[in-house]
């Protein structure tokens, strides 16, 4: 029995996403983009950033930030991601992430998570004073100062680097370099799920360690 011919075949309809998926028109319209933070707890090992990075181009997702950090157990690292996607992308970002052969565990961060994130400035240095005062104004370090250039550094959450970067521009920014947001989740909550499990286990392993 032979099927219909290529011209009389259905075609898909809608485009793909950026994970390669058919993605339904009509689903599509309801789901916006939204901004989001994940916070990935994987090994320590080499190579971890890259495989993640290279998921990210790989699939294309929207991603405006990723940073890595060390946690307290000396085994793993943490990996922050500032994505823009709608639902079934951040969803779909998590899932990829999971597959990941280092990755332990992946969480959407919640909207009072602490973030904070770090820019270091170099200005014109032809009104030290002025560029004084905002650095005060902003809580932030001069870390170098010449009869050209002023670097400083400020550290918050994205909103006040934002104001600190206009706030600077007056005097002519030369040169700025910005980490990107890393997050914790709030009080005594666990950013990602292993994490409460992976510590308990490393400070029983600790207290046997030091009674033997």
């Amino acid at each position: 029995m032979h099927g219909p011919a290529p011209e009389e075949r259905t075609r898909p309809v809608g485009r793909r996403s950026s994970q390669g998926i058919r993605v339904d028109p009509h689903a599509e319209a309801t789901h916006e983009p939204r901004r989001t933070a994940l916070s990935a707890l994987v090994y320590h090992e080499p190579g971890v950033l890259a495989k993640v990075s290279g998921l990210v181009s790989r699939r294309q997702f929207n991603i405006e930030s990723l940073t890595v950090g060390s946690t307290t157990n000396p085994e793993t690292a943490r990996i922050t991601l500032v994505i823009e996607e709608p639902e079934p992308g951040v969803r779909q970002v998590e899932k990829q992430l999971l597959k990941l052969q280092p990755v332990i565990s992946v969480r959407e961060l919640g909207g009072d998570a602490i973030r904070r994130e770090l820019v270091v400035l170099k200005v014109h240095g032809d009104e030290p004073d002025k560029v004084n005062a905002i650095t005060q104004m902003y809580d932030g370090r001069t870390l170098d100062a010449g009869p050209r250039t002023i670097t400083v550094e400020i550290t918050g959450d994205e909103q006040k680097i934002n104001d600190a970067i206009d706030a600077y521009r007056q005097f002519g920014i030369r040169e700025l370099a910005r980490t990107g947001q890393t997050a914790l989740a709030r009080g005594d909550e666990w950013t990602t799920d292993a994490e409460e499990e992976r510590y308990e286990r490393m400070q029983t392993e600790m207290g046997t360690s030091d009674s033997e």
